[in-house]
């Protein structure tokens, strides 16, 4: 799954991280979190495109998504499911940031 490929290398796609995880001492903790996660359900994951994610880290509530873009980030990707038109963006950000 290219959702899944993208955020558990941060290959093939831009990776933003928010003033508020990279202000943690520990962001390297919160990366590895965002890579490995793997609490998906039909609940949070209605149509298994696992393009969002939250978990607690410590004190703090986490939230990664993904954002589809077209190759040039001027509008919306035309296909997200493929690549070859698609730029993917994923932020990770505290809860309270979003």
């Amino acid at each position: 799954m290219l959702n899944d490929d993208a955020r558990q290398s941060f290959t093939g796609c831009r990776v933003v991280i928010t003033q508020g995880i990279q202000a943690m001492d520990d962001m390297a903790d919160v990366l590895d979190q965002v890579r490995w996660y793997d609490v998906f359900t039909p609940e949070n994951d209605p149509y298994h495109e696992h393009d969002f994610g939250s978990f607690r880290h410590g004190d703090d509530l986490i939230f990664w998504k993904w954002d589809y873009y077209d190759v040039d980030m001027g509008m919306h990707s035309p296909d997200a499911s493929d690549a070859a038109v698609t730029t993917r963006v994923l932020t990770i950000m505290l809860a309270d940031e979003y």
